[in-house]
């Protein structure tokens, strides 16, 4: 395993980039622990394959190096740089065996024959792909062909990195759910080093002990799951981390209030002060979950129009309009009234953050 370091990292796709808005991977410049288990998330577009890729060896970046454990592979092909990578769709031998598709990797490394056999068994015991051991790859449906590719990455323990790039796409829902947990047993175990390209905040919050946010070609947070959810350090991560995403509306602040138009909500004297010295264009946010539904005026509570609710099951969203047509959604818990046309909510004072020019004001 390695540790993954992007020195100043930075790619385009135009021979001769002259500003920012050319480059389809903007400035990067991190690392990334060995043994880790990181998702590169975001929606189609943002730069996660590229990133993928350069880190791969399929793509040589415009500007910066790549560097394992220190070395640089950035000139490097990929069967240079020991890594194995799952693609979107099966990538096997149709002809072969289920257990000669797992085996390939290590013969073609010259691993002895009881070694081979051993890793083999291991990951098909994780994969549940024991009893399949000796059929033809061929006959398999969609689902067990993409596990065989899984494993096919995970055979081989030399490796310095395994990158996934959306490997669970063509699986079906349930056992989407099975295989990121076998992922994460198989990284507690093994601690490979982990890297998992995908646009689903559920896979990547399940799977990644640090998950790396992208918008427009660039990293605007990284973090635990719970970090991007208590403390989106980006609107747009509110927007796409949780569902619904997190509510935002454009405010100003007087004293230790955030007004809304003529509607005043409650700050904490932290939060207040972080508004007051704040510049450029101030709005606040807060998670669905954090507002209270009530069915009458409470303290310090603002008056709502309750335009629809959604059954989610063990609770349900209520989306309601704050004064001029600003959308507010709210999480309403399993067992509460549900309001009809109008309705009151609390602002958790705690969890209102607050947001100068897309970027999270903070000490």
């Amino acid at each position: 395993m390695a540790k993954i370091t992007l020195d100043n990292v930075a790619h385009s796709y135009i021979a001769k980039p002259k500003n920012q808005a050319d480059y389809a991977l903007r400035l990067i410049d991190n690392i990334w622990d060995d043994g880790g288990a990181y998702a590169l998330l975001g929606p189609s577009g943002c730069g996660k394959t590229t990133l993928l890729n350069i880190i791969s060896g399929l793509l040589t970046p415009s500007k910066g190096r790549v560097l394992f454990d220190g070395n640089d592979v950035t000139g490097l092909p990929p069967e240079k740089r020991n890594i194995a990578q799952v693609f979107q769709f099966p990538v096997l031998y149709d002809t072969m065996s289920v257990y000669g598709n797992l085996a390939f990797p290590l013969k073609n490394r010259g691993f002895n024959k009881p070694d081979i056999e051993k890793r083999v068994l291991e990951v098909a015991q994780i994969l549940d792909l024991t009893d399949s051991l000796n059929k033809k790859a061929a006959s398999l449906t969609a689902d067990a062909k993409q596990k065989i590719s899984l494993g096919r990455g995970l055979v081989r323990s030399d490796v310095a990195a395994i990158l996934f790039d959306e490997p669970l796409t063509v699986i079906d829902p349930h056992l989407k759910w099975q295989l990121r947990c076998k992922l994460k047993q198989v990284h507690e175990q093994l601690k490979l080093t982990l890297l998992y390209v995908t646009h689903d905040q559920v896979e990547a919050l399940t799977f990644a002990d640090q998950v790396i946010v992208m918008y427009e070609g660039g990293i605007v947070q990284i973090g635990t799951p719970q970090e991007l959810f208590e403390n989106p350090s980006h609107k747009f991560v509110g927007y796409f981390i949780g569902s619904p995403g997190m509510n935002f509306l454009p405010c100003t602040i007087e004293g230790n209030q955030a007004m809304v138009g003529d509607i005043k909500i409650k700050l904490n004297d932290q939060t207040a002060a972080l508004g007051a010295a704040a510049k450029g264009k101030i709005e606040l946010g807060i998670r669905p979950l954090y507002l209270e539904v009530h069915q009458t005026q409470v303290e310090a509570s603002v008056p709502v129009i309750v335009k629809s609710i959604e059954d989610q099951g063990n609770y349900k969203i209520v989306t309601t309009i704050l004064g001029d047509n600003n959308i507010l959604r709210a999480r309403l818990p399993e067992g509460k009234h549900s309001p009809s046309e109008k309705a009151w909510l609390r602002f958790s004072e705690n969890w209102i953050k607050l947001y100068s020019d897309d970027i999270l004001l903070k000490n």
